[in-house]
């Protein structure tokens, strides 16, 4: 999935029944930065270990991200409106260097949802089976790997609920992490969505 192009083009999009519309863009560091400032500092994005970001440390980052060929970051949207951010990388050579044995198709992911004072039901799935859906529209894409902190237990239930399972931690620079892998099949098996998916 690639981030060239405006922020208006959909890369990706999926209808919930019981939700509505959810798609991906590209994500432009300098348009979507202030937005992303208020995700990425907010409390309840604690995980995401950028509290103390300031606007001009988000632009820089997502430049950089921007920038790189193995790291790729999105905009994902509810009903049209920014509700989610997507990143997609190369763990054979980012985050989990070292870390692991990686294999052909390997795509290590990351998932933050927006703040919101009225959560809706079922919203968080919704964005992480979206997520995937959008990972696996790549037919090149085989496994998802994810390295969240151990501590976040809410994350692990929703990555287990997708078709996530646990291979154990694995210590990094920035955190202990509890490395999930989640092939095709297994997101298929637990969501029924694969079929759905057509590029």
């Amino acid at each position: 999935m690639s981030t060239t192009g405006s922020t208006t083009e959909i890369l990706y999009s999926r209808t919930d029944a019981a939700l509505g519309t959810f798609a991906v863009r590209p994500l432009d560091p300098f348009a979507d930065a202030e937005l992303l400032h208020g995700w990425v500092t907010h409390p309840k994005a604690s995980f995401w270990m950028m509290q103390d970001a300031s606007l001009p440390d988000v632009e820089r980052e997502y430049m950089k991200i921007a920038a790189a060929e193995h790291h790729q970051a999105f905009i994902g949207l509810h009903e049209g409106r920014p509700a989610f951010l997507m990143e997609t990388y190369d763990p054979a050579r980012l985050e989990l260097v070292g870390l692991y044995e990686a294999q052909p198709g390997d795509v290590g992911m990351h998932f933050l949802v927006a703040p919101s004072e009225r959560p809706l039901h079922g919203f968080t799935r919704a964005v992480i089976t979206t997520v995937m859906a959008a990972v696996f529209a790549d037919p090149g894409a085989k496994r998802v790997v994810v390295e969240p902190d151990v501590r976040n237990t809410a994350v692990h239930a929703l990555n287990e609920a997708v078709g996530f399972v646990p291979d154990g931690p694995v210590t990094k620079p920035e955190k202990e992490a509890l490395l999930s892998f989640c092939t095709r099949a297994q997101f298929e098996s637990a969501t029924g969505l694969i079929k759905e998916l057509s590029i």
